[in-house]
């Protein structure tokens, strides 16, 4: 009687997975600003307080080796459209309206779609919608990037105007932006919807958060930003997944949720950190793995393993196809060229392809800055210098990740020749 009633248990569980995974999950995706890999305690940082993160990552599946570009503009076009930016990347903020994104192709999906955070790109309200978002509030424009209204007193526009600034005083910008999260979670608990918050935690500048006692008297306009808030920042990023991951369960939508959390590049060179085996200094705006390796973490309770470290190779290509995957959309051909791979089933725990190396097309603000292509894996990290009539510089990053001693060709094994 008992192995009747195990294997019953056990047909029912699995029918309640099969029938989760025929319905279209719920998506949040939570992009952190400036906070690279050894931010997060469960990435071996010893400087930041993280705990709704390192959970995250202990209750989901880490990944060790996502990679994206060293400043913020490049890494948003990446994962927005799926493309290298070689393909629509002309200048820093400046996407073609025409572009598709995410937005549109989860809103042809039939979801119900969101953008709460850091735009950075020049827009209009019907630019966004363009882009396949039927809700935004959003900040930093092209035109407010001078003041930098970002935190206390924030600079915010959504569909119904900018906020005015009486709504905004005193207030906390990713305070406004997670209250906009959970009230889209609420308005659509029986659609599936898609929330892309890009979060303004933990950019310059730097500032108290509300949990800090300096918060109340703190002004904008005339105090002056300092790295000894930047702990708290992070903590209190840290404190805002944590309330997200709470409304889900709170509401009955864990279970039919995707999350998946990341940072857009490394943190910025005036942050020192910790690490189990290491001392470093921020990497923003270089090419080093200080620049370029961020965290990334999905979580979906009920259909990730628990504690599962991923070390495939993952860029910020490979996020525009992996919604389409759990979003059921298997024709992209609408969306352009995608560079991207899924990484849709390797969350999932099935085996499926992932890629063996990495390719990077760099050039933040053409025209003024140097064009930086290079590719890597693992191992190794190639840059192509051959457009500037010199060989490429050839790095082993496992050993030398400050790219200090370039590979010569007369000292490569043969192994290092044909990688």
């Amino acid at each position: 009687m008992k192995k009747i009633l195990s294997a019953l248990t056990l047909l029912t569980q699995l029918f309640i997975c099969s029938s989760a995974l025929s319905q279209k999950p719920n998506i949040i995706f939570i992009l952190a600003d400036d906070v690279g890999y050894p931010g997060l305690t469960v990435n071996g940082g010893q400087s930041f307080y993280t705990p709704n993160l390192d959970s995250m990552a202990r209750h989901g599946m880490n990944f060790s080796h996502c990679e994206a570009a060293p400043l913020c503009s490049p890494s948003r076009f990446m994962l927005l459209t799926g493309k290298y930016n070689f393909r629509n990347y002309s200048n820093w903020g400046y996407m073609n309206y025409d572009e598709k994104t995410f937005g549109n192709m989860m809103r042809d999906a039939g979801y119900k779609t969101a953008f709460f955070g850091k735009v950075q790109l020049k827009i209009t309200d019907s630019s966004l919608k363009n882009w396949g978002f039927n809700r935004y509030n959003v900040f930093e424009l092209t035109e407010d990037t001078v003041k930098e209204y970002r935190y206390k007193n924030p600079t915010l526009v959504s569909n119904t105007g900018r906020l005015p600034d009486s709504d905004a005083l005193n207030k906390y910008c990713d305070d406004i932006l997670t209250r906009d999260v959970f009230n889209f979670i609420d308005n659509n608990h029986n659609n599936p919807f898609f929330i892309y918050y890009p979060m303004s935690l933990s950019h310059t500048p730097f500032s108290p958060t509300p949990d800090d006692s300096a918060f109340a008297g703190w002004n904008p306009d005339i105090d002056v930003p300092d790295t000894i808030f930047f702990p708290s920042m992070i903590t209190y990023m840290d404190k805002k997944v944590g309330m997200i991951l709470q409304k889900l369960r709170s509401v009955g939508l864990a279970q039919n949720t995707l999350v998946i959390f990341a940072g857009d590049n490394g943190f910025e060179k005036a942050i020192s950190y910790s690490t189990d085996n290491r001392d470093g200094d921020g990497g923003k705006g270089t090419t080093l793995e200080e620049g370029t390796h961020v965290p990334l973490i999905a979580y979906w309770p009920g259909h990730i393993k628990k504690g599962k470290l991923n070390d495939d190779l993952i860029d910020f290509t490979d996020l525009f196809p992996t919604f389409a995957e759990a979003a059921q959309i298997t024709n992209l051909k609408k969306y352009g060229k995608i560079d991207g791979l899924s990484f849709f089933k390797r969350i999932l725990g099935e085996k499926d392809t992932a890629k063996q190396e990495l390719f990077f097309h760099y050039d933040p603000r053409p025209g003024f800055d140097t064009l930086k292509r290079w590719v890597r894996n693992k191992t190794y990290k190639l840059y192509d210098t051959t457009w500037l009539g010199k060989s490429g510089n050839f790095y082993n990053i496992q050993n030398d990740s400050d790219e200090i001693y370039p590979l010569d060709d007369s000292v490569l094994t043969t192994e290092e020749m044909t990688t």
